[in-house]
């Protein structure tokens, strides 16, 4: 069984009849890991999708194989990819890691300012956080939405969480920062240009014309060129 069986889409209003056994299969897989969740009822599962704000798998027969929604915090500022759920007979397929691609690019289309958030035990999910470009973060970096904390009370280590004043816990907390990834992609851009100084001196060259007297199109279409020889 490979990637390539299964369907990962934006969910549909008429979606909602996979609802319960969505929440069961989370409760299910939060009682095998001896963790807790943020339990959601079906109700609010339906609503997410009804929102576009969820994502759902499917084989190829029909068969609902995962899930996953966003919550916002903050007014916005904070978004958290939550309820990731696979069906049991679906794993080990790479399909949470499609998923989780799904709901984050979902993410960022839907709150491309918002930073993207988590809190998790599980080293596979960490795995796939991090190529989505998520770093280790410490608590204070998350929202401090008091209604996203209430959601720990319903996992097995929430007296630790109290007990360090919500400092740290079991969790390890992941973040991605639009801000960052921006200044982070632009300083590599110009580290590599700074190695080929015939293509740096003619970037400048072009930058300073549009600085003096922009050219939108034309300015543009020299940038796209330059970046697409200089990592071709």
């Amino acid at each position: 069984m490979d990637i390539n069986e299964f369907i990962v889409q934006v969910a549909l209003p008429e979606h909602r009849v996979f609802a319960e056994q969505i929440v069961t299969e989370m409760a299910e897989s939060a009682k095998a890991r001896g963790t807790g969740i943020a339990k959601r009822s079906p109700e609010y599962v339906a609503g997410k999708m009804a929102e576009g704000k969820a994502v759902i798998a499917f084989h190829k027969d029909g068969t609902w194989a995962g899930f996953c929604y966003i919550e916002t915090w903050s007014h916005g500022q904070f978004v958290a990819n939550s309820g990731l759920i696979v069906s049991p007979e679906f794993r080990k397929a790479g399909l949470a890691h499609a998923i989780k691609e799904k709901v984050f690019e979902l993410s960022r289309t839907l709150y491309p300012k918002a930073k993207i958030f988590g809190l998790t035990t599980g080293l596979a999910v960490m795995k796939i956080n991090s190529d989505l470009g998520y770093e280790p973060v410490t608590y204070s970096e998350l929202t401090q939405d008091e209604e996203f904390w209430k959601g720990c009370q319903s996992c097995v280590n929430f007296e630790i969480l109290k007990m360090k004043e919500r400092k740290n816990c079991m969790c390890t907390a992941m973040l991605y920062d639009p801000a960052t990834q921006k200044h982070d992609a632009a300083k590599r851009f110009a580290e590599e240009l700074q190695k080929k100084p015939k293509l740096y001196e003619r970037f400048m060259r072009i930058k300073q014309r549009l600085v003096v007297k922009p050219k939108p199109k034309t300015g543009l279409k020299a940038l796209l060129f330059l970046f697409t020889f200089l990592f071709k």
